[in-house]
């Protein structure tokens, strides 16, 4: 099967690591797996130095026609028997696409609710396939007016051979890295500084969990956060107001979590939405307690109470609750991590995603080939 996956984004979220994990794992099961991606991207540069072939391919915008006839002439020229369009703005281009490949997939990430009067019109008439990452994520479409029967469920996925609980050594020389004593428990999260991720609620939480009764008989209680975006300055001043320089610190774009998460104690993503979690997952992989908000599709990666902890959106006080909760009790982050890290392998592993994407392509060819056979009889 020749498969083009399209993804125009220049930043490498949590949407291109499962769009590279993806391509990578089709051409392991020997499918020809190409990327079309902006050149000057992150996704670019990662999927170049893996051996993908990537295929220039720059969208402005979702109305960018200049993009969308470039698609069309590269689709042409280029047969494909899928094509997969991973993120909004590439699905914007599926209209040009349509007819130039044996069938067409989108992938919906996040779980708000998208264009009312475009999403029907794509999802249910313009493409073949539909995945979302999350039950919230399918709620959300549902609630645009698509169709559920054209909605597949394909929760995103984890190398969970790479992400593992880390050996003694590495664990204290990762730690060491960040300045860690043996006594101190760190908290940390990954993503990009902005509102939707909740970092303005985590520092409120470390304000008051830092000052909790318990904590001073637990060691020094210190926050990472990793990540960059335009509320960085903000975060920055912020810190300072609350007198947090000592506890919190901010990393910046990390090329590679594993260090950081395999000095973690606890990981926490307080999102005020979110299509599921792909950092939350690697967290559990890893053998973190994951405390996360009750939103999107994180419910369905944190499981409250034996993986980590679920708890409301934008309420800083009982976030400090369960952080300074689990920073004092070493047995229950032991358990949790313990029970994460088998609800990573059982259920989010890459290789589970990558087969169930195949799965949906090969429904998707079967069914145009059908239909076409079924217009050639009449």
């Amino acid at each position: 099967m020749r498969v083009a996956g399209v993804d125009p984004e220049r930043n490498f979220g949590g949407g291109e690591v499962q769009v590279l994990g993806l391509t990578l794992q089709l051409l392991r099961a020997g499918h020809q797996a190409e990327l079309l991606c902006d050149p000057r991207g992150e996704l670019w540069r990662r999927s170049a130095q893996a051996g993908i072939t990537c295929r220039p391919l720059r969208i402005r915008n979702s109305i960018d026609a200049a993009a969308g006839l470039r698609l069309r002439a590269m689709l042409s020229r280029n047969p494909y028997d899928i094509v997969h369009f991973h993120t909004s703005r590439a699905h914007a281009m599926a209209p040009y696409a349509s007819g130039r490949a044996g069938a067409l997939v989108v992938t919906r990430r996040m779980d708000y609710v998208p264009n009312h009067w475009f999403a029907p019109w794509l999802y249910n008439r313009l493409v073949d396939g539909v995945a979302a990452i999350s039950e919230g994520v399918a709620r959300a479409l549902v609630r645009a007016g698509v169709a559920r029967n054209r909605i597949v469920i394909i929760p995103s996925g984890v190398d969970c051979r790479r992400f593992a609980p880390p050996a003694a050594a590495v664990r204290q020389q990762a730690r060491a890295a960040l300045g860690l004593l043996p006594g101190d428990i760190a908290i940390g999260t990954t993503g990009a500084l902005v509102a939707r991720k909740g970092h303005t609620v985590l520092l409120e939480a470390m304000a008051l969990a830092g000052r909790a009764p318990a904590q001073a008989a637990s060691g020094r209680l210190h926050c990472f956060i990793a990540g960059a975006g335009p509320l960085r300055d903000q975060l920055a001043q912020r810190i300072l107001e609350l007198d947090l320089a000592a506890q919190v610190t901010l990393l910046g774009p990390l090329e590679d979590p594993l260090p950081l998460l395999n000095a973690l104690d606890i990981f926490v993503m307080p999102s005020l939405s979110e299509g599921m979690g792909v950092a939350a997952l690697e967290a559990a992989a890893t053998g973190l307690p994951v405390v996360a908000s009750a939103v999107g599709g994180l419910p369905e990666v944190v499981d409250d109470g034996r993986t980590g902890v679920l708890v409301t959106p934008e309420q800083p006080e009982e976030l400090a609750t369960a952080l300074w909760r689990l920073s004092v009790d070493g047995q229950q982050r032991a358990l949790m991590g313990g029970a994460g890290r088998k609800l990573a392998l059982d259920r989010g592993s890459i290789e589970l995603m990558a087969k169930r994407t195949l799965n949906l392509y090969y429904t998707c060819l079967g069914r145009n080939h059908q239909s076409m056979q079924s217009r050639a009889g009449q």
